[in-house]
C-alpha cells in the first residue's frame, strides 16, 4: 500500500510544512509569557502544534487521491514536491507575507500497456483531493458547533476547519493544473 520512499516523503513534507507555518499557528499558551515565546522548547511546541494541524490536510487530500487512483487499478505513488517545498522554505526564511507552495503530489499511472484513464475516472480523481478536505472542513465545523469536544481541542478544530475550508475551494478552481480543472474538465468530457 505505502512504499518506503512514500513514508519519508510524508515525514519530510509534514516536518517542512509544520516549520513553514509554526509562526502562523502557534500553539495557544495559558498563561502568556513573553519570555517563554523565545526560548526554544517554545518553538518546539509550535513546530508539533503546526504540524499537527496543517498536515493531515494535506497527506489526507494526497492519499484520496492515491486511494481513488488504486481503486480503479492505477498505480499511485505520494512524492513530496521537494522543489516546491525548498521555494516555501526560502520564502519563510526571507520573511515573505505571502507563502505559496505545492508540498506534495500523486503520480498516476496505468499498470498495463493498453490501460486508459477514462474523463470521468480522471474527473474522479482529481475531485478526490479537493472533495477530502470538503469532508474534514465539515467535519471540523460540525464539532465545533455542537460542541462536541473538550474545548481544548477547538483551537485545532477551528485552524483544522479554516485550513481545509481554503484547501477545497483553492483545488477547486477552474485553472489549468489544479484538480478543479481536472475534475470539471473530466466532467464535462464524459457527460458531453
Amino acid at each position: 500500500m505505502f512504499t518506503f520512499n512514500e513514508i519519508i516523503d510524508i515525514l519530510i513534507m509534514s516536518v517542512i510544512v509544520g516549520f513553514i507555518f509554526k509562526d502562523l499557528f502557534k500553539k495557544p499558551v495559558e498563561n502568556y509569557d513573553p519570555l517563554k515565546q523565545l526560548q526554544s522548547s517554545q518553538s518546539l511546541e509550535n513546530l508539533k502544534f503546526a504540524v499537527l494541524v496543517t498536515a493531515p490536510a494535506i497527506i489526507l487530500h494526497e492519499l484520496a487521491h492515491k486511494f481513488v487512483a488504486l481503486s480503479y487499478g492505477m498505480e499511485a505513488t505520494f512524492h513530496a514536491a521537494y522543489f516546491w517545498l525548498g521555494l516555501g522554505l526560502v520564502l519563510k526564511l526571507m520573511n515573505f507575507s505571502f507563502i505559496f507552495f505545492v508540498p506534495g503530489y500523486v503520480s498516476i499511472a496505468c499498470k498495463t500497456l493498453y490501460c486508459q484513464i477514462t474523463p470521468l475516472q480522471s474527473a474522479l480523481i482529481a475531485g478526490a483531493g479537493p472533495f477530502m478536505n470538503l469532508l474534514l472542513w465539515l467535519a471540523s465545523s460540525f464539532l465545533l458547533k455542537k460542541n462536541m469536544l473538550d474545548k481544548k481541542y477547538f483551537p485545532i478544530l477551528l485552524i483544522t476547519s479554516r485550513i481545509n475550508m481554503f484547501l477545497f475551494f483553492f483545488n477547486m478552481l477552474p485553472f489549468l493544473m489544479f484538480d478543479g480543472y481536472k475534475f470539471f474538465t473530466g466532467i464535462i468530457r464524459a457527460f458531453i
